[in-house]
């Protein structure tokens, strides 16, 4: 008779983490006559299938009988008195612990594993005509040595800032809900003050970009549908007012 898996199980502990979880049992506080039962009642249900049963799978079974035994049973000494003995779950936990960092560090190899064997690595070339004649003598002036240079700096400064705002914008991209919410305080405290209308320009944050001013003309169209305000602009190209909604409707 040849052998097969149990199912998805490689081995008797991954039956037995399977059941934990099923379960949703703590590994900390197995209840083992629960958990024997299930086990066992698993290892019948292969049986009746005509499913060869691994040994492994047999002794977990009768270990975790005894544990179940040495749970209920509690242990007398010579004194006729109930001895307390350390919890005998501490061993098997341990092992099934054990299991897991090991499955685990074997998933990441395999992963690994499938990882290199997608690399192509490309031919070794014929580096000869490199390493025959290594050195190379530029021949420039000093004028065209300066220019490179410079050339390099301006470059270099131009890389800088846009990595430095693209970073900034990359970091302020989820900012609309705080923005909208920095807003309608400023908003709230003009108009407590006595303000009736509040420019836009003073919604702003000091030295505003173009994406602070993009962002902040998309939070007051969103606080104009969903927050009771509303906006004036009397010219093109001229001054945004901002109003609540209430103020507007007795102006019209």
């Amino acid at each position: 008779m040849y052998k097969v898996r149990i199912d998805k199980f490689e081995g008797p502990f991954d039956l037995l983490i399977y059941l934990l979880e099923n379960a949703r049992m703590d590994i900390y506080d197995i209840k083992v006559a629960e958990i024997t039962e299930q086990y066992i009642g698993y290892l019948k249900e292969m049986e009746e299938l005509n499913v060869e049963v691994d040994t492994e799978f047999i002794v977990l079974a009768a270990v975790l009988i005894r544990l179940k035994s040495r749970m209920l049973l509690p242990r007398i000494n010579e004194a006729g008195e109930i001895e307390i003995i350390e919890d005998p779950r501490i061993e098997l936990r341990g092992r099934l612990l054990e299991y897991m960092r090991i499955k685990k560090a074997a998933e990441l190899l395999m992963a690994a594993e499938e990882f290199n064997l997608a690399v192509h690595e490309k031919p070794a070339e014929d580096m000869s005509v490199y390493l025959e004649n290594p050195d190379e003598i530029l021949q420039v002036s000093d004028e065209q040595m300066v220019n490179a240079f410079i050339q390099f700096l301006t470059r270099k400064r131009k890389v800088e800032e846009v990595t430095r705002r693209y970073s900034r914008v990359r970091r302020r991209k989820e900012t609309i809900e705080s923005r909208i919410s920095e807003m309608t305080e400023i908003l709230e405290r003009k108009f407590r003050e006595g303000n009736g209308k509040v420019l836009f320009n003073e919604l702003l944050p000091e030295k505003p970009d173009r994406y602070d001013i993009t962002l902040s003309f998309m939070s007051l169209l969103s606080m104009i549908k969903n927050q009771g305000y509303d906006a004036e602009q009397t010219e093109n190209f001229g001054d945004i007012k901002v109003i609540k909604r209430e103020t507007a409707d007795v102006q019209q």
